[in-house]
């Protein structure tokens, strides 16, 4: 079986200590700008690259399963659909812990499915 085909990074969901501190520091060193979406949420756009921000001990569902400063969820675009995704990590004996569900994604992308990688943090993995 082919392995799906990812065309990019939709967005990065990093788990930081203070999400006031973070966005501050990537203001002045990279110029990124702050957004607001959903209920209360924060986050980053950098260019191209959106950054959303959980804050440690405020969890955001769905989340990691031990979300700490430093981890990260990754959301990858893929030139597939989910149907064709899905097939390929359940050959790889790799159980969808969530979804598709319909995400307000960095991109606008139609749906998400998330799946754990080693050490039981999720990927997001989505389709346009």
């Amino acid at each position: 079986m082919a392995v799906p085909g990812i065309s990019g990074l939709d967005h990065l969901v990093p788990t930081v200590s203070s999400i006031d501190v973070t966005c501050a520091f990537y203001a002045r060193a990279l110029g990124c700008e702050e957004v607001r979406f959903g209920r209360g949420r924060r986050g980053l756009s950098c260019g191209s690259v959106r950054i959303n921000l959980h804050q440690a001990g405020q969890f955001v569902e769905p989340r990691a399963a031990a979300p700490t400063p430093g981890s990260a969820d990754l959301c990858f675009v893929t030139v597939e659909g989910l149907d064709t995704v899905a097939s390929h990590l359940a050959a790889h004996k790799i159980s969808i812990i969530l979804g598709p569900v319909v995400p307000k994604g960095g991109q606008g992308c139609d749906a998400l499915t998330l799946f754990p990688r080693p050490g039981r943090q999720p990927y997001r993995n989505w389709s346009l």
